[in-house]
This record gives structure tokens, C-alpha cells and sequence, in this order.
């Protein structure tokens, strides 16, 4: 026979109060080419509560509202790099943004991020950007065997040496908040160069020569301003304009 034992509340316990909702605005920046000649500004009214993400409240509104607002996610953890997008005008992952990080007193804009031909909504065309990405070589080139047919073996502090940038998942965060991307369609931008830099300074690979000599042209590396915008967008924390500053001092070196 079996004893049930039922646990009295204790005397004068406080109660946890409440989450509190809110009603938050979104105005997003709308483009359908088969309908819109020019992109419009759509707003929406969502009860969101501050633990919540923009990515939730773009969930509420195509599930509850309107069905045919498109954007891309995937992991929503911040790894895929799918959701990036223009948020109060800053680049950002949807995933990763807050709502009680951004003043709801106000409407939250979102769009989709700048410099990438817009396709529908928040969705741009990747080609461009996964273009510039390939013409790096962004893979372990060696023209040798490993010793003894072993693993191709490097130190602590070799590896330290381009820890930062094997951080990136291309979400274009950085390269589409770029001033000269967007005006300049041939610039290989932060990105691509910061996945060089991952392999220029890996001392497994043997093809950095390659790869400083790619970037050494008039849409390389010296197209950068230094304007950190790369470095303020990235949601890995990579330091993307001390990347391209690296690359730059080894073309300069003529080595790594």
C-alpha cells in the first residue's frame, strides 16, 4: 500500500509575481516581386514578453497574423547565421536579439541587411557574398604528407593564432554593414577575408602565398576604411577589422 505525501505550502511564503507581456510594434520593411514595385513599411502589433527574441515575434506574426512575411532561420541559436537581419538599423542576429535589450517604448524596425540583392522581404541572394567567400580558398591547402602518415600536428600557440576568425558562420553580418560593400559590388568584404585570414596564418596550410596574393588587388584588402562597422555587427564577437589589419601587415611582410 502506497503512501502519498502532499507537501503544505509553507506559512508566509511570497508568490512569484507574474511575467509580464507587452505590446511591442514591429514595423518591417516588406517586398514582394510580384506585387511590389518598391519595398513598404508593414506594421504589427505583438504581445511579447522580455525574454523573448525579434526571431519570436517574426514566429507570432507569420503564424498568427500574416502568412506570407518570409525570412530565413534554421538552428535559432545563433550558429546557423541564417536570421541576420537590419534591426533598429543596426545588423544583428534575430535569434540572439532581446526584447528587453531594445526600448519597446518605441517601434522596432526590421529589414533585411544592405549591399545583397533583395529577393523577398527579409530574404536577400547569398550568391554574391558566398562568391566572395569560395574565391579565397576558404580549406587547408598542403602540398605534402603528413609525417609518418600521422596527423598534421601544430602547438597550442599555432592555433591560437587564428582562433578568432574559425569563429565565423557566415551570416554577413559583417560584410553587409560595410559602407564600401554596399557601394562597391566587387569588394571581397569582411568576411571572405577574415575566412582567409583563418587559413593565411594556420601553419598546416601551405598555400597563404596564394591567398595574400588574391587579396593584394584593388578589391582586397585595400579597399577597407577601417570603420569597424565589421567589427560592431558580428554576433561571434570575431575582431574582424584586426583580422583585415593582420592580413594587410602580411602582404606587406610578404609572409605570414
Amino acid at each position: 500500500m502506497s503512501t502519498a505525501v502532499i507537501e503544505s505550502e509553507q506559512p508566509g511564503a511570497a508568490e512569484e509575481p507574474p511575467i509580464q507581456s507587452f505590446l511591442v510594434t514591429f514595423i518591417i520593411r516588406r517586398f514582394d516581386p510580384e506585387v511590389d514595385e518598391e519595398p513598404r513599411w508593414v506594421d504589427y502589433d505583438v504581445e511579447m514578453y522580455p525574454t523573448e527574441r525579434v526571431l519570436d515575434a517574426l514566429h507570432k506574426i507569420k503564424w498568427d497574423q500574416d502568412g506570407s512575411l518570409t525570412f530565413r532561420r534554421s538552428c535559432a541559436h545563433g550558429v546557423c547565421g541564417s536570421d541576420a537581419m537590419r534591426i533598429n538599423g543596426r545588423n544583428r542576429l534575430a535569434c540572439k536579439t532581446l526584447i528587453k535589450d531594445l526600448d519597446i517604448s518605441k517601434p522596432i524596425y526590421v529589414e533585411a541587411i544592405k549591399g545583397l540583392p533583395l529577393e523577398k522581404d527579409l530574404v536577400v541572394d547569398m550568391d554574391p557574398f558566398l562568391d566572395a567567400y569560395k574565391a579565397v580558398q576558404p580549406f587547408l591547402i598542403s602540398h605534402s604528407k603528413p609525417e609518418h602518415g600521422h596527423e598534421r600536428l601544430q602547438s597550442a600557440e599555432e592555433r591560437a593564432r587564428f582562433d578568432d576568425t574559425t569563429k565565423c558562420i557566415l551570416c554577413a553580418a559583417c560584410t553587409s554593414s560595410c559602407p564600401v560593400f554596399w557601394t562597391d559590388g566587387q569588394y571581397f568584404g569582411p568576411a571572405a577575408i577574415v575566412n582567409a585570414h583563418r587559413f593565411i596564418f594556420d601553419s598546416r596550410d601551405d598555400a597563404a602565398d596564394v591567398r595574400l596574393d588574391i587579396l593584394n588587388d584593388k578589391e582586397g584588402v585595400w579597399r577597407c576604411r577601417t570603420t569597424f562597422n565589421c567589427t560592431e555587427a558580428c554576433p561571434r564577437g570575431i575582431q574582424v577589422t584586426q583580422a583585415i589589419a593582420e592580413v594587410k601587415q602580411a602582404i606587406l611582410r610578404g609572409s605570414r
